[in-house]
């Protein structure tokens, strides 16, 4: 590693040629001798938008073909009919949350895992204000109705009615989940504990069930509407055992990985190689990740997502890692030919999304490693700004540099604070097409910590990048 000065930016093609070697002295994977085709995903995202949406006309359409006309007579009955309005919403909603949550490789490769992302997080609020809103009003309409105030008729409805009790147990685990998922809260929270709170949403499903069929106007009697959305919760179920349990078991006894040797690629990160049987046959990209769970002792428990960081080559596997917490810290000590329960490979930010000629690559720090892998797949001429607060957090920089040359990249390292002069420079619009002029044109690849992906997300739109070139590592719900 260089000594690099605190705020320098450092060209990296032109500097070496040699091929890089490993810490333990190896040689490193060779470039991929042909670039991955582009795959254009519009029309697959658009047919899961008018699923969608034809679902919620369906979901909504018996409560007006059941109403009766002039039967909102007063306020009651308005919050009343307001209420189940929403609580079909809300119940068709979950159904389509659990579906993004099942793993299903089809809906990656249709609508890719960024927009996969996104729809979980602003559909899983959505449902939040509309399980909410649903028992808002319905607490309103029976209170009118029974002149009582919603509070009041709250606590008769969860002591005498059946199957209300468990439901306002499921809104009050939704509501949790929610709180929960803001970022500065889960990020003050281990990982692990966290996603077992965030996969209670599977015990929503299960308490809404019984009031759903047992009080629900539009679903209570035997019919169309009712065997259709039986139908619909059988159908869930079903993707979600065959995304969760049956594919993952599948891939797992056909390429049954191991750990093959853990590398030190610096003072506190490291690179862990898999083998496996048919690894020639395994369809990964540079980009993609897996859910890795290591069946060792003291790590067995536990599973994490962790990107690729070198192209497919039939051989292993590799996931590079930074040591920054007891999990961390104990996959140094790692045997070989421990056993390794992957789920995957998943995400869209690979070079089959791209929709240009030429990339712009831009990675902080341990965010490196999917983009590494991408350049050994992505055409030639592409342009890296790694960004790192010290030279201690540059890491596989030999091969980067190696992939420089070989791919004809332009590498820019941008050591330092974001308040030192060379890194703000850079990291401005100005300083963007001071390094690549044709910004515009190009698709524009971000990884990083949130904080920073985020950031420089803002910074390359206001540098003139349309948002639909600019591809951002997502990892799983």
């Amino acid at each position: 590693m260089r000594d690099y000065p605190t705020g320098a930016v450092v060209a990296g093609r032109r500097r070496t040629g040699d091929p890089p070697t490993r810490s333990d002295g190896r040689p490193a994977p060779a470039p991929a001798p042909v670039n991955v085709p582009a795959r254009r995903g519009g029309a697959g995202r658009r047919l899961l938008l008018l699923i969608f949406w034809a679902g919620l006309v369906l979901a909504v359409l018996p409560w007006w073909l059941t109403t009766p006309a002039g039967s909102l007579s007063d306020s009651g009955a308005v919050a009343l009919a307001a209420g189940r309005i929403v609580g079909l919403v809300a119940g068709y909603v979950m159904l389509v949350q659990i579906v993004l949550m099942s793993r299903l490789r089809l809906l990656d490769r249709l609508a890719g895992e960024e927009l996969m992302t996104r729809w979980h997080r602003d559909i899983g609020g959505a449902l939040i204000v509309a399980v909410l809103a649903h028992m808002a009003l319905i607490l309103v309409g029976y209170g009118a109705l029974d002149g009582v105030n919603p509070l009041v008729e709250a606590r008769v409805l969860a002591t005498g009615v059946p199957d209300m009790l468990t439901a306002f147990l499921s809104a009050g685990i939704l509501t949790a989940v929610g709180l929960f998922s803001v970022r500065a809260v889960r990020h003050a929270m281990p990982y692990e504990m966290w996603r077992w709170l965030h996969m209670s949403t599977y015990l929503v499903l299960y308490l809404s069930f019984g009031h759903q069929f047992s009080l629900g106007q539009q679903l209570f009697k035997p019919g169309v509407v009712r065997t259709g959305w039986l139908a619909a919760y059988v159908g869930v179920a079903v993707l979600l055992a065959y995304g969760r349990v049956i594919a993952p078991l599948v891939f797992n006894l056909r390429y049954a990985l191991r750990v093959a040797d853990v590398v030190a690629e610096g003072p506190d990160t490291i690179s862990i190689y898999l083998t496996g049987r048919r690894l020639d046959r395994l369809k990964v990209l540079g980009g993609q990740w897996f859910r890795f769970r290591f069946l060792a002792r003291g790590l067995w428990w536990q599973s994490h997502p962790f990107s690729v960081s070198a192209a497919q080559n039939g051989r292993w596997l590799r996931l590079t890692v930074k040591v920054v917490g007891a999990f961390t810290r104990e996959l140094r000590e790692l045997e070989s030919g421990a056993r390794v329960f992957a789920v995957g490979p998943r995400g869209s930010f690979t070079a089959a999304r791209r929709t240009a000629a030429r990339s712009l690559l831009i990675a902080g720090g341990i965010g490196i490693t999917p983009i590494r892998a991408m350049l050994e797949e992505l055409p030639p001429g592409a342009t890296l700004i790694y960004r790192a607060s010290t030279p201690a957090d540059v890491v596989l920089q030999r091969e980067i540099d190696w992939l420089a040359r070989a791919r004809d990249v332009d590498v820019w390292y941008v050591i330092g604070a974001r308040t030192d002069p060379g890194p703000r420079q850079v990291m401005s619009p100005t300083g963007l097409h001071q390094l690549v002029p044709d910004l515009e044109r190009r698709d524009v690849w971000l990884c990083g910590p949130p904080g920073f992906v985020e950031a420089t997300q803002k910074l390359v739109r206001r540098s003139g990048v349309p948002r639909k070139k600019i591809h951002l590592a997502a990892f799983e719900l």
